[in-house]
């Protein structure tokens, strides 16, 4: 092998080894940047990793809202099902009972979601796409229910 194939091998092997390294790199932060949305009602039914980073949102549960000092507990709820959900921090200005919110953390053993950020919507129209379907999946699961409900009374 000449020298000069020689050298135009190494570097190709390493720009080959440099562009790999920067591609797993990067994919190793984005997976440890990722959140999944879960609802309400998929975490409530387990569909949620305990112990692993997500998001929940929902409407803040009216009134389910005690504060203890820094820390706040609340029901976040789709309609169908709701989750406990406890923060310790700053609450956003637009945050109260009834609003749409985004809460990032883990679900710990006992159930309950433990926020390490909590976001709410900023004006009346605006509610994250997540959460919009999240409740418009609940509000056809209790059509659904009602309809059967109805359909099963007028049998008898």
């Amino acid at each position: 092998m000449t020298p000069t194939r020689r050298r135009r091998l190494i570097f190709a092997v390493l720009l080959i080894g440099g562009i790999g390294t920067a591609v797993a790199l990067g994919a190793y932060a984005f997976r440890q940047n990722l959140f999944y949305f879960y609802s309400p009602t998929q975490v409530a039914e387990g569909d949620a990793p305990p112990n692993h980073p997500f998001r929940i949102g929902g409407l803040v549960e009216k009134g389910s809202l005690k504060r203890d000092g820094m820390t706040v507990h609340f029901m976040v709820t789709d309609t169908a099902k709701s989750v406990p959900v406890v923060y310790t921090g700053i609450l956003p200005d637009l945050f109260r009972e009834g609003q749409g919110i985004v809460a990032q953390g883990h679900l710990n053993r006992s159930g309950v979601f433990v926020a390490s950020r909590v976001l709410a919507k900023h004006d009346s129209t605006y509610m994250p796409p997540e959460v919009a379907r999240a409740l418009k999946r609940a509000h056809a699961r209790e059509a659904a229910a009602a309809r059967a409900k109805a359909a099963e009374a007028g049998a008898r």
